[in-house]
C-alpha cells in the first residue's frame, strides 16, 4: 500500500514537470517573434532629375481680328464674298458706287493738265522777262511779278497732283478690301444700303484663326515661387523646353500641336491676382476658336535630385503634416516630418524630410509604431509608382 502511494506521487510529479515545460515552450515561442520584429514593405528612395510642368487654366483668342468699315461714303453695289469663308488679305469684300469718285477723279486729272498748261507758260514768260531786265527793258517789278506767277503756278501744279491722288485713293477705297487673312463673319448690311466713312457699325468682321493664341493665368504668388526657386538654384532653366506648351481641349483630349509660350504680362490684376501668359499654337483644323476653355501645361524647370515618394507612404499628423515612416540602420521604425511641393502623379515630391537611401515604409503601416523593430522586404519599385 505504501509502494503504491509512493508510485503515485513519483508519477504526479512527472506529469506536472511536462506541463510547467509545456508552458515556458508556449510562454517563449511569441517572446521570440516578436524580438524578431514585424514584417514592412519598403520603397529605397532614390533621386533624380525632374522636369517641372504646371497646368494653368485659360482662353482661346484669335491671333489677328479686323472689323471692316468703309472708308468713303456711297450705295453698296455688290458684296464679293461667301459669307463664314476664308478671305485673303487684300481681297475686296464689299464695292460702293464709284461713279462719284470716279468723277472726282477725272476732275482732278484735268486740274493737273491745266496746271502744267499753265506752268510752262509763266515759266517761259519769266525766261524772257529776265533777259529784258538785263538790257533795261522791262522794269524789276514786271520781272518780280512774271517770276512770281511762274511759282504760283508750280505751287498749283503740287496742288492739283495732291487732289489727283486723293481722287484717285477715293476711288481705291469704294473697293472695300480685308486687311488680314482669315475667316469672315455674316455681313451686316445689304446691297443698296447707304455707308458712311469710318461709321461705328463694321460691315463684317474678319478673324486669323491659324495661328492662334491661348492666354493662360497664374496666379503671382505662384509666380514669386518659381522665381524665388529659379534664384536659388533648386530650379535650372532648359532653354530648349521652357517655352514649349502642351494643351488640353475641352473635353480633356491633347491638343495635337505643342505651342511656345510668347511673353508674361508685367503687371498684376488687381482683382484676381494673377498674371497673363500668352502661348501661340499652330490651328490648320480649326480646332481651336476664340473664346473657347483650355488648359496648359507649362514648363516652370529642371530639378536635380528630385525625390519622388509614393503617396500611400505618406499620412498626416494631428498638426496636418505630411509624416512617413521610414527604417533606421537598427531596422526600427523612425517617424518623419516632411515638406512636399506638389504632387506627380501618383508620388509626392519632397522637398524636406527624405534624402535619396532611405527606406520608406509603404506595406504593414497599421501594426508598427516608431521604434519597434520590423523585418524589411521590398514592396513595388518606386519607378513604377511614379509613371
Amino acid at each position: 500500500m505504501q509502494r503504491s502511494r509512493i508510485a503515485l506521487l513519483v508519477f504526479s510529479a512527472l506529469v506536472g514537470s511536462v506541463v510547467l515545460t509545456g508552458c515556458d515552450q508556449a510562454a517563449e515561442q511569441p517572446k521570440a517573434t516578436a524580438s524578431q520584429g514585424t514584417p514592412v514593405g519598403v520603397v529605397t528612395i532614390k533621386s533624380q532629375t525632374l522636369t517641372l510642368k504646371q497646368e494653368l487654366p485659360g482662353r482661346v483668342s484669335a491671333y489677328q481680328i479686323a472689323e471692316i468699315r468703309p472708308q468713303v461714303s456711297g450705295i453698296v453695289q455688290s458684296r464679293l464674298f461667301t459669307e463664314g469663308t476664308q478671305v485673303e488679305k487684300g481681297q475686296a469684300l464689299y464695292q460702293i458706287n464709284p461713279a462719284i469718285f470716279e468723277a472726282e477723279l477725272a476732275a482732278s486729272e484735268a486740274a493737273v493738265a491745266r496746271a502744267e498748261a499753265s506752268i510752262a507758260s509763266s515759266k517761259s514768260k519769266a525766261a524772257r522777262y529776265k533777259e529784258l531786265l538785263a538790257i533795261k527793258a522791262v522794269s524789276q517789278q514786271d520781272f518780280d511779278e512774271a517770276d512770281a506767277t511762274a511759282k504760283q503756278a508750280k505751287a498749283e501744279l503740287l496742288t492739283a497732283k495732291a487732289q489727283l491722288q486723293a481722287a484717285q485713293i477715293n476711288l481705291d477705297y469704294s473697293h472695300v478690301a480685308s486687311p488680314i487673312s482669315g475667316q469672315i463673319s455674316k455681313s451686316s448690311v445689304t446691297v443698296g444700303a447707304l455707308v458712311s466713312a469710318n461709321q461705328a457699325m463694321a460691315l463684317a468682321t474678319v478673324t486669323q484663326l491659324d495661328p492662334i493664341y491661348v492666354d493662360l493665368t497664374q496666379s503671382s504668388n505662384e509666380l514669386t515661387k518659381l522665381k524665388k526657386a529659379l534664384s536659388s538654384g533648386l530650379l535650372s532653366v532648359d532653354a530648349d523646353i521652357q517655352t514649349e506648351v502642351e494643351l488640353y481641349m475641352e473635353d480633356g483630349s491633347v491638343y495635337p500641336h505643342k505651342g511656345t509660350l510668347q511673353f508674361s504680362e508685367v503687371t498684376v490684376n488687381p482683382s484676381t491676382g494673377s498674371v497673363t501668359l500668352r502661348a501661340k499654337f499652330s490651328n490648320p483644323e480649326k480646332l481651336l476658336l476664340p473664346g473657347m476653355y483650355a488648359r496648359a501645361s507649362i514648363v516652370e524647370g529642371v530639378q536635380e535630385n528630385a525625390v519622388l515618394v509614393p503617396q500611400r507612404g505618406v499620412t498626416r499628423n494631428t498638426k496636418g503634416q505630411p509624416t512617413a515612416m521610414v527604417v533606421s540602420e537598427n531596422n526600427t521604425v523612425e517617424s518623419r516630418v516632411l515638406e512636399v511641393d506638389r504632387t506627380i502623379g501618383s508620388n509626392w515630391l519632397v522637398t524636406k524630410g527624405l534624402s535619396a537611401g532611405d527606406k520608406l515604409i509603404v506595406e504593414g503601416l497599421q501594426k508598427i509604431r516608431p521604434g519597434a523593430p520590423v523585418i524589411v522586404t521590398e514592396a513595388t519599385p518606386l519607378a513604377t509608382q511614379a509613371q
